[in-house]
């Protein structure tokens, strides 16, 4: 993936063109995003597009030529899925849940493959290609009994149990890798409308709070004088559906901790162009 990354990187560069059409010359964009989120991973195995989720943005794009740009961004989206969704007999048992609110920010690199000038009508579309790295906060959080409960504190998977010293807490904060594709239309000289879809590689794998094996005895499962601890109710939701028989037992898989987490946005943004206007040479 790095390789990827640094070749496509150099690429772009390598072919920026840097002439202007009449003398304007295209310095940038400022704009808004909206659109939809969607989460793949312990949860989503299949990849399944169908609990979308809404994502706004605003974003800073200083234009290098007319091929090459930088763009910084930031992202506040939702992110969910439910197992009751799965097809697979093993997740509906094992009924686990979250949702989480996202806040990103990101540095990307775009590439237009076409020359793209504001207010020139035959340089007024574009599609392009994006790559960039960021970070972003998230916070998985599930309802139980009708209330909502923030998993990450909990350590549903033994995290921060002194009987499980390797089991350690995971982060609130996360990098991520946007790969994507988009097209440009300049409405006219001083407004551009545009669509992107792009992917998110990620570097967590506890974006749904499910990563790992089952640890009942990691905490106590009960509270003083009876009834079950939070912590024990939620890292085993087995119990609400079938026989009512929890299938958590210690060791067993809960989620497949050799692949992290993504997600993807999908969005229409509106920019106002930011031009200078440079005399042209006799030359």
């Amino acid at each position: 993936m790095k390789r990827v990354f640094f070749s496509i990187l150099f690429l772009l560069f390598v072919i920026a063109g840097s002439a202007q059409v009449d003398g304007v010359v295209q310095e940038g964009e400022i704009g808004v995003t909206v659109g939809a989120a969607h989460y793949f991973g312990d949860i989503n195995t299949n990849a399944a597009v169908n609990r979308p989720k809404p994502a706004v943005g605003i974003f800073f794009r200083k234009q290098f030529g007319e091929y090459i740009a930088l763009r910084l961004g930031a992202h506040f989206a939702q992110l969910g899925y439910s197992d009751i969704y799965s097809k697979n007999d093993f997740q509906k048992r094992r009924n686990l849940s979250f949702n989480s609110n996202i806040w990103e920010a990101t540095i990307q690199g775009d590439f237009n493959f076409m020359r793209f000038v504001p207010g020139v009508p035959e340089f007024g579309f574009t599609p392009y290609v994006t790559l960039g790295v960021g970070a972003f906060n998230y916070n998985p959080y599930a309802y139980y009994r009708g209330k909502k409960h923030f998993l990450r504190p909990l350590g549903t998977e033994g995290q921060g149990s002194s009987l499980y010293p390797d089991r350690k807490p995971y982060s609130a904060v996360a990098f991520c890798m946007p790969l994507g594709m988009g097209v440009k239309y300049n409405i006219n000289p001083n407004i551009n409308l545009s669509f992107e879809v792009a992917y998110r590689f990620t570097t967590t794998d506890y974006l749904d709070d499910v990563s790992s094996y089952y640890f009942p005895d990691a905490f106590p499962a009960t509270l003083p004088g009876g009834g079950s601890t939070l912590w024990y109710a939620l890292q085993d939701r087995s119990n609400e559906t079938g026989d009512g028989v929890r299938i958590g037992t210690k060791g067993r898989q809960r989620g497949f901790r050799n692949q992290a987490d993504a997600y993807v946005m999908a969005e229409v943004g509106l920019a106002f162009t930011l031009t200078s206007y440079k005399c042209p040479t006799s030359n």
